[in-house]
C-alpha cells in the first residue's frame, strides 16, 4: 500500500539540479513592466492593509472578540501568502532573474501550501463563529471560550502542516535530470512535477486530494453553517434585525468567494484544462489566486465591518496629528 501512495523508489543518485529558474507568465513577457508595477501596488497594499488590520484589533481591548482573532490570524497568513511568491515575481519581471535554490523552490511551496490549507481552516472557524452569534447568541461567550478558539486555531495550523508535508517531501524526493526551467512565475506543484524524470503522479494525486478533501468538507461545514444562520436570520421578525445580521455576514461571504472560486478555477484548469486553457493563462489565475485576497480582504473588512473602520479610521487621524505636530 505504502509503495502505491508513494510510488516506486528512486534512483537517488541523480544529481538534481542546484538551482531552479521560474520564467514568469509564458507569452507575456512583453508586459513584464506592467505586472511588476501591478504586482508591486497590491503587494504593498496587502502588506499595509493586513498590519492595519492586525495593528488596531492588538491596540483595541473591544476587539478581542473571537471573530476579530480569527480575522487577526487571517491578515498574518495573507501576509505570509503573499510574501512567499510576490517579492520573487516582481524579481523576475523587472531584473529577468528567475533562479531559486532547489531546496528554496520546495520550501516556497510548501509555504504557499501550508498558507491556503490554513485560509480555508480560518473561513469555516469564522463561519462557525457567525452561526454561534446568530443562531445562539446568549451562549456565545460560553460556546467560544478563550481556549475553544486557541484549540481551533492550533487544529487548524496543525492540520494544514501534516497534510502539506507529504505533498512537499514525495516531490522533492523525485530525480530531476532534465530541464530545470520551470514555466510558472513561482514553484507551483504542477509545473515543478513535470519536469520530474519519474512518475509525479502519486505526488500530484496526494495534491488533488488532499486539497479536494480539506476544501470540499469545509465548504461542506461552510454551507451548513450559513444555512442555519439564515434560517434564524430570516425567522427573525425585526426587518432591521434582519439586515443587521446579514451585514455581519457580508464582509465573510465576499472573503470566500475571493479564495474559493479563483483557488478552484487554478486547480482544476491546471489538472483538466491544460490542453485546452492557454499556459498564460493558467498561470495568471494562479497567480491572481495568491495576491487578490491578501490584497482585497483587509479592504472588505475595513470598508464593511463598522468597528475596524472607526478604529482604523482613529488610528490613521492620530498617526496625522502626531506627524503634523512634529
Amino acid at each position: 500500500m505504502l509503495h502505491i501512495i508513494l510510488g516506486p523508489p528512486y534512483n537517488h543518485t541523480v544529481e538534481n539540479p542546484a538551482t531552479f529558474f521560474l520564467v514568469g507568465i509564458p507569452g507575456l513577457w512583453s508586459s513584464r513592466l506592467g505586472l511588476a508595477i501591478s504586482l508591486s501596488a497590491m503587494y504593498t497594499i496587502a502588506l499595509l492593509g493586513n498590519t492595519l488590520i492586525m495593528t488596531v484589533i492588538c491596540m483595541d481591548s473591544t476587539l478581542q472578540e473571537p471573530m476579530y482573532c480569527f480575522l487577526w490570524i487571517l491578515a498574518a497568513v495573507d501576509i505570509v501568502m503573499a510574501s512567499s511568491v510576490v517579492p520573487k515575481m516582481v524579481s523576475i519581471f523587472c531584473s529577468g532573474d528567475g533562479s531559486i535554490s532547489f531546496n528554496a523552490c520546495f520550501i516556497q511551496m510548501y509555504f504557499v501550501h501550508a498558507a491556503t490549507a490554513v485560509e480555508t481552516g480560518l473561513l469555516l472557524a469564522m463561519a462557525f463563529d457567525r452561526y454561534v452569534a446568530i443562531c445562539k447568541p446568549l451562549h456565545y461567550k460560553r460556546i467560544l471560550t478563550p481556549k475553544v478558539m486557541l484549540v481551533m486555531s492550533v487544529t487548524i495550523v496543525f492540520r494544514a502542516l501534516i497534510s502539506m508535508t507529504p505533498l512537499s517531501w514525495m516531490l522533492s524526493h523525485l530525480p530531476f535530470c532534465g530541464s530545470n526551467v520551470v514555466p510558472h512565475s513561482y514553484c507551483e506543484h504542477m509545473a515543478v512535477a513535470k519536469l520530474a524524470c519519474a512518475d509525479a503522479m502519486p505526488s500530484s494525486l496526494y495534491s488533488l486530494t488532499a486539497s479536494s478533501i480539506i476544501v470540499g468538507s469545509d465548504v461542506v461545514f461552510i454551507a451548513a453553517s450559513y444555512t442555519l444562520i439564515l434560517r434564524a436570520v430570516f425567522n427573525l421578525s425585526s426587518k432591521n434585525a434582519q439586515r443587521k445580521a446579514l451585514s455581519t455576514c457580508g464582509s465573510h461571504v465576499g472573503v470566500m468567494a475571493l479564495y474559493y472560486l479563483p483557488g478552484m478555477a487554478s486547480v482544476y484548469v491546471a489538472w483538466l484544462g491544460q490542453d485546452t486553457v492557454p499556459l498564460h493563462t493558467q498561470v495568471l489565475l494562479a497567480d491572481l489566486y495568491l495576491i487578490i485576497p491578501p490584497t482585497l480582504n483587509p479592504i472588505i473588512y475595513g470598508i464593511r465591518t463598522k468597528q475596524i473602520r472607526k478604529k482604523i479610521w482613529h488610528l490613521l487621524m492620530l498617526f496625522y496629528h502626531s506627524y503634523q505636530v512634529s
